[in-house]
């Protein structure tokens, strides 16, 4: 049996001629507020209060910006305008323990080595997962191991 799979799922239906429902709305709203401000004020305010809001609405129904609707814009720049900043940069990085030859020895045994008869595919999954933290810096010093790629003993282990 065939099944007709439905396409272009993003583009909203023209309900209103050329218009989508939500640009429809937005115009309408826009003229409406600009005819009440109109028959309310004189036209010395209404002129500027009039392009400001019919150019607010043509903005919302037919801008977009980097393929989003302008209203995420807005409202993403007003929470940008309204919330707390706090940037937090840390380059230094922590120096290495000096070790001694007993302490060698010791992290050379701790090395986990994955058994054969354990997931492979599990194995390499939390090896990429480990190289792709070490690639975006956000790795610590215990899994860097100096510059190369440390194993500690389980999965658990890594993500603490």
């Amino acid at each position: 049996m065939q099944f007709q799979v439905p396409q272009f799922i993003e583009v909203e239906d023209k309900i209103f001629g050329p218009l989508t429902f939500k640009q429809f709305i937005y115009i309408t709203g826009g003229a409406g507020a600009s005819y009440l401000i109109y028959r309310v004020l004189p036209i010395y305010l209404s002129g500027p209060l009039i392009l400001g809001i019919g150019g607010l609405a043509a903005a919302l129904a037919f801008i977009q910006w980097n393929g989003r609707p302008f209203i995420l814009g807005m409202e993403n720049a007003f929470y940008f305008l309204i919330r707390s900043k706090l940037y937090l940069w840390n380059n230094a990085s922590k120096k290495p323990i000096q070790k001694t030859a007993s302490s060698d020895m010791k992290a050379v045994s701790e090395v986990y080595i994955p058994k054969l008869s354990d997931s492979k595919l599990h194995e390499l999954a939390w090896s990429l997962d480990i190289k792709e933290r070490i690639a975006a810096g956000v790795a610590g010093e215990r899994e860097r191991g100096g510059g190369i790629i440390r194993s500690v003993r389980t999965a658990r282990e890594a993500r603490i």
